[in-house]
């Protein structure tokens, strides 16, 4: 017996096979280009699966994860040129005639950290992605939590310095939201270089003082047992000291508890699974359905 899981993310997509022991035997990565393409090569990655049971798929958004609504597994308002209101979950399961389990891509590695990385445990705490773009898986009481649609921490509005910073944002929904002006896209945006090219202490103290406006909104709404920060841009060397300087400046010891006090390195953390984080976590979507 074989599952199946797809980290279907907005730059590229990760599909891998598994036993029932959710260990992953095969993996192959592609970037993600038009949506025909990329289901397609993703449709001919599982048709090679003779007994493939399930699948699991963390998908880029937003996507509706409500599973009663006739839109289930549809890409809505994504900023992804060519991807907005695909249906990717319909194609999947006509082409092979699995069980599907769906949900976010932030959620997928929020789930694989929960299992077997740094969440292990905790009832309540927080995946932030930041990379291309900026997205949250947030848990609560033990599982995702889904409302209207889903939560989407990269478009919260935070304070915009414009004397400090005069750029005026790179997201085509909100101009500079959180995503706007800390992802990948943003960076590459205002400094006309990507982010791993980038070694001026200056940007990432921008960098860290944007992240940690977000994260604290995060902090006092979510009352989360932790915060996880991976994807391409939050993994950078020192980044993350930087955040959790300013993360404590601006809680300013309101929240009086060792996780945000002398454990604070324990609490604002990396991905023990690095970036196998999605791709394990949808393999746990689709262990869930056998």
């Amino acid at each position: 017996m074989s599952i199946g899981g797809i980290e279907a993310g907005g730059t590229r997509w990760t599909c891998a096979v598994a036993g029932a022991d959710g260990e992953l035997d095969r993996v192959e990565s592609f970037p993600t280009t038009t949506p025909a393409e990329t289901i397609g090569r993703a449709i001919e990655f599982f048709t090679d699966v003779g007994d493939l049971e399930a699948l699991g798929v963390g998908a880029f958004g937003p996507v509706v994860v409500d599973r009663s609504s006739p839109r289930w597994g549809t890409i809505t308002t994504t900023p992804k040129p060519g991807w907005a209101d695909t249906d990717i979950a319909g194609p999947l399961a006509e082409a092979l005639g699995v069980p599907i389990a769906l949900d976010t891509d932030v959620d997928a590695a929020a789930i694989g950290e929960w299992r077997h990385g740094a969440a292990q445990g905790l009832d309540t705490f927080v995946y932030v992605t930041v990379g291309t773009g900026i997205g949250g898986g947030v848990f609560a009481n033990g599982r995702p939590v889904h409302g209207l649609l889903h939560p989407e921490v990269g478009h919260m509005l935070i304070p915009h310095d414009r004397v400090r910073d005069p750029f005026e944002g790179s997201c085509p929904f909100h101009g500079d939201c959180l995503e706007g002006l800390a992802s990948g896209t943003a960076l590459r945006a205002r400094w006309g270089r990507p982010g791993e090219e980038l070694d001026d202490p200056g940007v990432w103290d921008l960098e860290a003082e944007y992240l940690a406006l977000g994260l604290v909104n995060v902090v006092l709404t979510l009352s989360a047992e932790r915060l996880i920060v991976g994807g391409g841009v939050g993994l950078v060397p020192g980044l993350l000291p930087r955040v959790r300087v300013r993360l404590r400046e601006l809680l300013a010891g309101y929240v009086e508890v060792p996780q945000l006090g002398p454990d604070l390195d324990r609490y604002l953390v990396p991905p023990a699974l690095g970036p196998q984080a999605g791709i394990v976590g949808a393999i746990e979507l689709a262990r869930s359905l056998i």
